[in-house]
């Protein structure tokens, strides 16, 4: 077996739980069925949960993802009290099973913990929401510090810090949790511009767009990460662009929910760095998120010179995606994952174009291997 070491993928948006939702959430035969209909089955699903059945979920997918080549998983986490809403005797026991999850099947996790407060502007929680809530956004940051100081020795685990969305938390929040991750120095992550009703509560509520609500609010920035960013305008992209925020599609589940077309080429045009993420888990196989984003792309401007054309002399989109990855997730040190070049989707091609190859035809049974950082950078 000829093989060929290349970077991990980092795969900054995950819902481990929502694993589960594999074929059920498929049960409609609603035409206006939406992201919204799929939000009241993933509620259904949050019931169901205990620290236990959490980390059973959690161990299954992370296994299957490390398998795949990822080498490091930004767990967006907000499922963090009992179904009533009260809080564990740990107050972290649902973020610390998903952790002890991952460090038992040897994948690298950044806890995102997400401030969550209430249904919308003048919405009440449903059932499903109340085990996500906080009271204010000191209990939340409170929390985060209790997390921190568990995840603080433990080995390959980090921790970031998360708001849902601009639908659930007051703008207050947004400007508590930017300025404790300016702080201390974390990474921080949002849901934003997924779904145009999204957009048109935002600017009911506030005047204007999220990301327009999140610069206002100090929240965007060269460690903030917009998940999904799907319904932007040229000057949201610029906004964007002149922050250094960087924007995580998850094309698979966004395919999956009918949220919309990502536009990555106008982001790459503008210099905003692109990561991925595989959400839902519907699918976990980062060759194909990196594959739809670039194909993707192609379609939307009817063009072959997409992102892969502009990823250099070698056509490293996958090695790009994949820095871009580790800095979202504030990740330094660099795993890899050795490629089977003897695999029937790899054999016979030409040594110069592997790496154009891994972003078009691969998938995640040519990934023989996953290894640690070097020694040296342990050290």
């Amino acid at each position: 077996m000829r093989i060929h070491r290349v970077p991990a993928m980092a795969n900054v948006h995950s819902h481990a739980f929502q694993r589960d939702l594999r074929g059920v959430a498929e049960r409609t035969s609603d035409p206006g069925d939406d992201f919204w209909a799929w939000r009241d089955a993933m509620f259904s699903a949050v019931d169901r949960l205990d620290p236990e059945r959490m980390k059973q979920v959690a161990r299954r997918v992370y296994a299957e993802m490390r398998a795949a080549g990822y080498g490091v998983v930004g767990e967006f986490h907000y499922v963090h009290h009992r179904p009533d809403g009260r809080p564990y005797g740990e107050p972290n026991a649902m973020a610390i099973a998903v952790a002890e999850a991952a460090q038992e099947v040897g994948l690298q996790i950044v806890l995102l913990p997400a401030a969550y407060h209430r249904g919308g502007a003048g919405i009440a929680l449903v059932r499903g929401q109340q085990r996500f809530a906080d009271p204010t956004p000191e209990a939340f940051l409170a929390r985060v510090d209790g997390l921190r100081a568990w995840a603080d020795g433990q080995d390959g685990v980090g921790v970031g810090v998360a708001a849902h969305s601009v639908r659930a938390v007051p703008a207050d929040w947004l400007a508590a949790i930017a300025e404790y991750s300016d702080r201390h120095g974390l990474v921080r992550h949002i849901h934003a511009h997924e779904q145009p009703r999204e957009l048109d509560e935002c600017r009911a509520e506030h005047g204007c767009s999220p990301i327009e609500l999140l610069a206002e609010r100090g929240f965007l920035g060269e460690r903030t990460t917009i998940v999904h960013g799907i319904h932007v305008t040229p000057a949201e992209i610029d906004t964007l662009a002149r922050t250094r925020t960087l924007v995580a599609s998850c094309p698979t589940t966004e395919g999956s929910l009918g949220d919309g077309c990502f536009p990555a080429r106008a982001y790459r045009d503008a210099g905003v760095r692109v990561a991925i993420g595989s959400d839902s888990n519907v699918i976990v196989d980062p060759f194909e998120e990196v594959r739809e984003l670039e194909t993707l792309a192609r379609r939307a401007h009817r063009t072959r010179h997409a992102l892969l054309a502009r990823a250099g002399g070698a056509g490293d989109l996958w090695g790009e995606i994949a820095a871009n990855g580790r800095a979202s997730l504030g990740v330094e040190r660099e795993a890899t994952i050795g490629i089977d070049l003897d695999h029937p989707r790899l054999a016979g091609i030409d040594p110069d174009d592997v790496l154009r190859a891994l972003a078009t035809c691969a998938a995640a049974d040519v990934v023989a291997a996953l290894a640690p950082p070097a020694a040296e950078e342990r050290a």
